[in-house]
């Protein structure tokens, strides 16, 4: 049997490819399958990567899907997921490298824990061969997702999907997928696998590196792309309501949403805009009050001093509030 399926997503990554496959190529993990989706790049991705493995002892490993069209990398991995065989499935995306033990020792700790999550760190790394810091999610101990735990996590975790395995069954049973909007579909994916697994491992070591590179995310400014991460976290809200995630963890489900619903769906309309228009933050905080209706009562906003006052500024006092978003989003270096 498969032991993991590893899914890429290929679009217009012709010169970073390689070196992705050649440390696919050098993984320890035997029983392993890679699932690259062509998603239609307008390069020669796809061709240098199965010429990269064409002869390799492990060539038969290799399989490459094709979409009858662009699917967006959140869809693409779902077609991936679809086709794979695997006891656990991870995600790799191919301007990305990985170290040569990453999925065995992933593999192996989530058989130990029986687990349905196992993450490791993951490093930031630059064209230059530079490296910068390692990031990682809420640590809190191999075993049970217990309430205390699980609470933690939803107030503290960040969308480092990449850096873990989840059991396919798992993700089979809770309807686990990448949302169709092309925004914030890792946010989405990797909350429903926080808010419902049963059981998580770690291993404490900077196995994922992830590239930061000139052209990895959009440089054409869209000032409306905000309205797709709103529908994605009202998705996610529905999400935690139907699996009676809302119900138990109800305070910090609604700070969830306050992070990284509105929140980042302010800073995203900021980055994406010339000239933001008071009328735009007052639509989004429309958005908050729906979701969240009693946000200011929320006791995990409340003793968050700096995010009240965030949001206070940009509701009170846009004008003012515009130029100390820009701050803050540089200092955060928040790119989406």
């Amino acid at each position: 049997m498969v032991k993991v399926s590893v899914v890429l997503p290929v679009y217009g990554v012709e010169e970073y490819i390689e070196a992705c496959v050649d440390s696919l190529l050098k993984q320890t993990l035997d029983d392993v399958e890679f699932l690259f989706v062509d998603d239609c790049g307008p390069d020669k991705s796809i061709a240098l990567a199965k010429a990269a493995v064409a002869g390799h002892a492990r060539e038969s490993q290799f399989r490459f899907l094709q979409p009858p069209h662009n699917l967006g990398a959140g869809m693409a991995r779902n077609y991936g997921m679809e086709a794979a065989t695997g006891e656990y499935v991870a995600f790799i995306d191919p301007d990305d490298t990985v170290e040569p033990n990453m999925l065995e020792l992933l593999y192996t700790k989530a058989k130990q824990t029986d687990s349905d999550l196992c993450c490791c760190y993951m490093r930031k790394c630059y064209p230059d061969g530079t490296q910068g810091e390692d990031m990682m999610n809420p640590h809190v101990g191999d075993g049970q997702l217990t309430h205390d735990k699980r609470a933690f996590v939803l107030t503290h975790y960040v969308s480092l999907f990449a850096s873990m395995i989840y059991r396919r069954s798992f993700l089979n049973e809770q309807n686990i997928r990448f949302p169709e909007d092309r925004a914030a579909d890792d946010s989405f994916f990797v909350s429903c696998a926080w808010m419902t697994a049963q059981s998580v491992a770690y291993v404490d070591l900077p196995l994922y590196h992830y590239l930061i590179r000139p052209g990895s995310v959009t440089t054409t400014l869209d000032s409306d792309k905000y309205k797709k991460r709103l529908a994605v976290f009202a998705k996610l809200m529905k999400y935690a309501e139907e699996h009676g995630v809302r119900n138990e963890f109800a305070a910090e489900v609604d700070y969830m949403y306050i992070k990284k619903g509105y929140l980042s769906s302010v800073a995203n309309y900021i980055r994406n805009s010339r000239k933001p228009q008071s009328s735009t933050y007052e639509i989004i905080h429309s958005e908050l009050l729906s979701q969240v209706p009693n946000y200011i009562h929320n006791r995990y906003y409340r003793r968050n001093y700096a995010m009240r006052m965030l949001v206070w500024l940009t509701r009170r006092c846009p004008m003012v509030a515009t130029p100390v978003w820009r701050w803050y989003i540089k200092k955060r270096n928040i790119i989406s």
